[in-house]
């Protein structure tokens, strides 16, 4: 797959993401992936995960009030980490997607969310060049 196709997948999944976003809220590491995230067109609900509480009292906390989320954090080895266990948190109790992070993972040349917005500019400048 070449840079065109990678970035024609990455924004259309970035448009998928604004619609499930509608009813969704989306959970990222921290503020820069919000800011992000939001630059992109995101305007739904956006949650950090807030370091100051375990994840095991974050993950009891969103289960209280949401059925479903879209788990996104970095495609690091610390993001993957965080992921799997929320995942193991949330089983059975709250609905979890990871499809965005994994389809991100696999087609941008970044690990984080926070820098998405500027890889996408960038690639769009290589392709209009």
């Amino acid at each position: 797959m070449n840079i065109e196709e990678s970035l024609d997948v990455v924004e259309q999944t970035i448009q998928e993401l604004i619609i499930r976003n509608h009813t969704i809220p989306i959970i990222v590491e921290g503020k820069k992936d919000k800011i992000s995230l939001q630059n992109l067109g995101i305007k739904g609900e956006i949650i950090i995960y807030n370091k100051g509480k375990s994840l095991t009292d974050f993950c009891d906390w969103i289960a209280k009030s949401n059925a479903e989320v879209i788990i996104l954090t970095d495609w690091d080895r610390r993001g993957g980490m965080l992921c799997h266990r929320m995942m193991e948190l949330f089983n059975g109790r709250v609905a979890y997607d990871t499809a965005f992070r994994e389809i991100f993972a696999k087609h941008t040349m970044i690990k984080t969310v926070e820098g998405m917005d500027s890889w996408l500019q960038t690639m769009n400048k290589m392709i209009d060049q």
